[in-house]
């Protein structure tokens, strides 16, 4: 990656069902910075996440599906974006432990959604801690642990998250310093705030909320829930023909989300000529039906075909893991697990045909997934890379085989440290820039 490239990393959160509010403040706006240029977008559903809170396996699983299904309905363009579940990653909770090892655990002490909990105990007169979770104490950790996995610059939180982007920040200095031997082993991110998020009102004004009961349905229910939604909208006594403020209605606030500046001025003026509230509310569910419906039958579509969200997602991961494998390769040296060079232990460990000394080997073998790797050993039997899986093993050695005696000495590391081997397009293989003239070297001896 480029380091003109900036990473930017949205977690989604897994619970309920979105609403036209959370498309037009969160969705809609993601979706299209996901597409700015320079912008590498990765996109995560945070099922580790919800298990926080819900301990419901059919509505865990069930919404995946239907905000999965929301997402690539409303035009995330999965093959530009990372877009993974949280919990087809396993470098996460590996990253997690790690982690978790480093962090104070004062620094949980402060966590807002924590210490709402020990406050909400004490005003009751029960135990500080009665019903917290370690999964609820130690959720900052994890969330670091999201960030951190892909090095990401930039993380757009709302303003209740932004103690977590300090404490993940916090979290990935003490690990560099402990570990990083002068390197930055993770970047630092920054919280990106969007002042200009559309805060939609609901159907009394207030914030659209499903705590408030208040919401307009996004797909769910059909054009005949968002029409019966929209006719419920509060508005004043002014009569057909009396001139309406605009600026008073959330109802014109409603409209001018799903309008074109010109659109807004016309249904602006056509208030303010005395529309009726009646008509008004016609223009308003016609004019979010003329951007939702394409949008809801594409959804509807992939409800019934759960296999193809199940495609994307397992794509999203594979593509996730290809940054996650050789990044947890790297951690996993900087912490010390790893192989010890002639010794009985690690040659047990080793692939069959590594342990020959004086030559470097390349061994090919099926990973857990049913998909073809190889492993380069050094002259000394120890691993120097773990290649990106492939479906055919005989592209895969061809690959292989390409690197034989190539000179790496000219290919620059990207922002994350990561030399990427590629040949006509396809990468082989991830490497840290320290170990790429060792990876040479081998290459060599083959």
């Amino acid at each position: 990656m480029s380091t003109s490239v900036i990473r930017v990393l949205t977690g989604i959160t897994t619970s309920g069902t979105p609403h036209l509010g959370n498309y037009a403040g969160a969705i809609r706006p993601a979706i299209q910075a996901s597409a700015e240029p320079g912008v590498d977008a990765f996109f995560f559903l945070a099922d580790y996440h919800a298990l926080i809170k819900c301990d419901d396996p059919a509505r865990i699983a069930r919404s995946r599906l239907e905000i999965a299904a929301t997402w690539i309905a409303a035009g995330l363009d999965t093959d530009r974006t990372t877009f993974y579940r949280q919990s087809d990653v396993p470098e996460i909770p590996e990253l997690c432990w790690m982690l978790n090892c480093v962090t104070a655990k004062g620094l949980m002490n402060r966590a807002h959604a924590y210490k709402a909990s020990v406050d909400a105990n004490t005003a009751k007169g029960v135990e500080p801690d009665d019903g917290v979770t370690m999964g609820l104490f130690s959720y900052p950790v994890l969330m670091a642990a999201d960030i951190l996995m892909f090095n990401a610059h930039r993380v757009p939180v709302g303003r209740d998250q932004i103690q977590h982007l300090e404490m993940a920040r916090d979290i990935a200095q003490r690990f560099n310093h402990l570990y990083g031997q002068g390197e930055d082993l993770f970047v630092l991110p920054e919280v990106q705030i969007d002042e200009a998020v559309a805060t939609l009102p609901g159907l009394d004004g207030r914030k659209m909320s499903k705590s408030y009961d208040n919401t307009i349905p996004l797909f769910e229910g059909g054009a005949k829930a968002l029409k019966s939604a929209v006719a419920r909208i509060v508005t004043d006594s002014r009569l057909p023909g009396e001139p309406k403020d605009a600026e008073g209605s959330h109802l014109f606030t409603l409209y001018q989300a799903f309008a074109t500046p010109a659109q807004a001025a016309d249904f602006r003026s056509a208030l303010a000529a005395g529309l009726g509230w009646g008509e008004a509310k016609q223009a308003l569910c016609e004019r979010i039906e003329d951007q939702i419906g394409p949008m809801r039958e594409r959804y509807a579509e992939l409800m019934a075909h759960p296999e193809r969200i199940e495609d994307i997602l397992r794509a999203g991961a594979a593509k996730a893991r290809r940054i996650a494998t050789p990044m947890m390769a790297r951690l996993r040296e900087a912490v010390g697990l790893r192989a010890v060079a002639g010794t009985g232990a690690a040659r047990a460990d080793r692939a069959p045909g590594a342990t020959r000394a004086g030559r470097a080997r390349i061994v090919s073998f099926r990973d857990e997934d049913g998909r073809f790797r190889q492993r380069l050993f050094g002259a000394d039997g120890a691993e120097l890379l773990l290649s990106e899986p492939f479906a055919d093993p005989k592209a895969l050695n061809r690959l292989g085989r390409a690197f034989a005696g190539r000179d790496l000495s000219g290919l620059a590391a990207a922002a994350d440290g990561l030399v990427s081997l590629e040949d006509g397009g396809v990468c082989w293989a991830c490497v840290p820039a320290d170990r790429l003239s060792a990876v040479q070297e081998a290459l060599a001896r083959l």
